[in-house]
């Protein structure tokens, strides 16, 4: 594949590293030349200038390009890098880092994957300074999406899976037992300290609280 990146702090720098080392053309764009001794191991191209300056795209072959990553330090400058990239040049693949996560949920809405960075990472810190029952193992760039881990609660131990009925805006989709992972557990029994992985909404951590509750 043949890659843009526009940006080349730490987050653009080990993508574009990253991507190089498995094989693909990747040209990486910064108007900071100093930016570019981040690139350790690199076999790519780097140019100078703005993402979305068309003589430095046209440079970078964005015409041919399969996918286009803005991960600049600046919200507007990634989401005009990523119009530009899908309207301009017909990008299929495309994502824009964006650290206000209210203005990623409008972006992903108007067709532009955003990555909300800094909702991600409160969501991180907070799993480890306060490890309540509502933990975030994984969410979506809007949050709009979230993987929930919960231990099977003693109540709810022996009963068959087929059984449990969490609400429309839950969703069991794995289990972990003995420290290996299944998604298959039609025909299985919950055991005592078994982890199940939930997808939910927002509004779906209530239901499954509700779900999970002690009865009386």
């Amino acid at each position: 594949m043949h890659i843009v990146v526009v940006g080349c702090g730490r987050v653009g720098s080990g993508l574009a590293m990253q991507l190089s080392d498995e094989g693909h053309s990747v040209v990486v764009i910064d108007k900071n030349r100093d930016a570019f001794r981040r690139l350790a191991h690199f076999n790519g191209r780097t140019i100078h200038g703005s993402g979305f300056d068309r003589d430095v795209l046209a440079k970078a072959e964005a015409g041919q390009a399969d996918a286009l990553a803005a991960v600049t330090r600046g919200d507007n400058t990634n989401i005009l890098c990523a119009r530009i990239g899908r309207d301009n040049y017909g990008i299929k693949n495309i994502v824009a880092r964006i650290y206000d996560p209210q203005r990623a949920g409008i972006y992903m809405k108007l067709g532009i994957p955003t990555v909300a960075t800094s909702l991600w990472t409160t969501q991180q810190v907070k799993k480890w300074i306060i490890p309540a029952d509502d933990t975030v193992a994984w969410s979506d760039g809007t949050a709009t999406l979230q993987l929930v881990e919960r231990v099977v609660p003693d109540h709810l131990a022996g009963r068959e899976f087929s059984h449990f009925s969490f609400g429309t805006e839950v969703r069991l989709v794995g289990l972990i037992r003995g420290g290996r992972g299944r998604v298959d557990i039609n025909g299985l029994f919950a055991q005592e300290d078994d982890v199940l992985e939930f997808m939910v909404t927002p509004e779906g951590f209530v239901e499954l609280n509700n779900h999970l509750k002690e009865p009386g």
